[in-house]
């Protein structure tokens, strides 16, 4: 049985609230109803992965975007379009959103749907403010409701196999891990659209575009310790830095690193991970952890043999993972499994680049957890 929240009072920066069911119970008896808002450049990889999932269990019933060209492109999926959020919200009532908007706008909009009864997807970063963040995941657990964060690259066919790989102990103690996010933003890119490059919206190569794979050293190494980094903005027009280093402490006692640039003209050239243990060392190269360069372990292990076609598995930029992140959200929603990716999960990864820029600005190193 559905239970009805109540109406709260709302701040000014979360919207008007309104009283909507909150699926507090699984839903099974019908598709579950999802609106996509924001409809730019990640949008494809969402539709993409809904249509592989059945269309009995999920289904979009609309499109929100201020940009009249964002809605033409999104009559495709035969939904209703709006260009206002609120409007959208009470009038299609969606289980879920799924926030493919700039960064800056996702806590609003997660709690604006929190408080009207809606499960909420948000790309990442989930916000440019740690203080911001933690509020989405309170909101969302007072409203009864779900929060999940796009991380896909977790569910890489050979990410899996090296974090399955960490489980087992085959590395023994680890040691040591190195991060390489070595891609190109020309100031074209940045300047397509006016949030691009900004503090406020968007963040920096740290915060955008290296993101996923910070979570990728956190979610396989555990708990980070300390930060100190330098930040630096090399070539491009914009606020926030094109250019980053890291070191990083784990509270394991490993140490690493992390150079990340938007300056390796004129591809994106490799996002790599490392990691080096007493028995054991991998390094997922390519361009986006897609490519395995080494696997090397004193004692071979009968999952080796899988690895060829697991490294067939991992085909783009953004991975492969959209699908079954969905599947994932589909399925808990369901009551058939639990959330791999959770608000909680998703603050671990921002922690840390919250606390490079902290590093970056102070000139000194930064301990974990942070303090507001």
């Amino acid at each position: 049985m559905l239970a009805i929240r109540k109406k709260a009072p709302s701040p000014a920066n979360a919207g008007p609230s309104v009283s909507i069911p909150v699926r507090t119970e699984p839903i099974v008896s019908r598709a579950l109803r999802f609106a996509l808002v924001g409809f730019g450049r990640v949008a494809a990889r969402h539709v993409d992965a809904m249509d592989a999932v059945d269309p009995a269990h999920a289904r979009w019933v609309a499109v929100c975007d201020v940009d009249p060209g964002a809605r033409e492109r999104a009559r495709a999926l035969n939904v209703p379009s709006f260009e206002s959020y609120d409007t959208m919200l009470d009038e299609v009532r969606p289980d879920v959103v799924v926030l493919a908007t700039p960064s800056g706008v996702h806590p609003r909009q997660a709690i604006r749907a929190a408080r009207a009864g809606v499960h909420v997807v948000t790309e990442k970063p989930m916000a440019t403010r740690w203080s911001d963040a933690q509020r989405m995941v309170r909101e969302a657990e007072d409203a009864d409701v779900l929060l999940f964060v796009v991380k896909q690259q977790r569910f890489s066919p050979l990410v899996r196999a090296l974090k399955h790989a960490i489980d087992q102990q085959r590395f023994g103690r680890i040691y040591a891990a190195q991060l390489n996010v070595l891609w190109t933003r020309p100031q074209a890119y940045y300047d397509l659209a006016p949030w691009r490059g900004t503090w406020e919206l968007d963040g920096g190569a740290l915060m955008n575009q290296a993101i996923h794979y910070i979570d990728l050293l956190q979610w396989l190494l555990g708990p980070v310790e300390s930060v100190h980094a330098f930040i630096a903005t090399l070539a491009r027009n914009i606020e926030v830095e094109d250019t980053a280093t890291l070191n990083l402490r784990w509270r394991s006692g490993a140490l690493g690193s992390a150079t990340v640039t938007m300056l390796a003209a004129p591809t994106n050239y490799e996002a790599a991970v490392t990691v080096i243990g007493e028995r054991g060392l991998v390094r997922l190269g390519g361009v986006a952890c897609n490519e395995l360069a080494t696997w090397r372990f004193d004692t071979p292990h009968p999952d080796d043999d899988e690895l060829p076609e697991l490294a067939m598995q991992h085909d783009c930029l953004y991975g492969g993972g959209h699908l079954p992140l969905y599947q994932n959200i589909v399925a808990t929603l369901r009551g058939e499994a639990a959330a791999d990716v959770d608000g909680s999960e998703g603050l671990k990864s921002l922690e840390v680049v919250v606390a490079a820029y902290r590093s970056a600005q102070e000139g000194r190193r930064i301990s974990l957890p942070l303090e507001l």
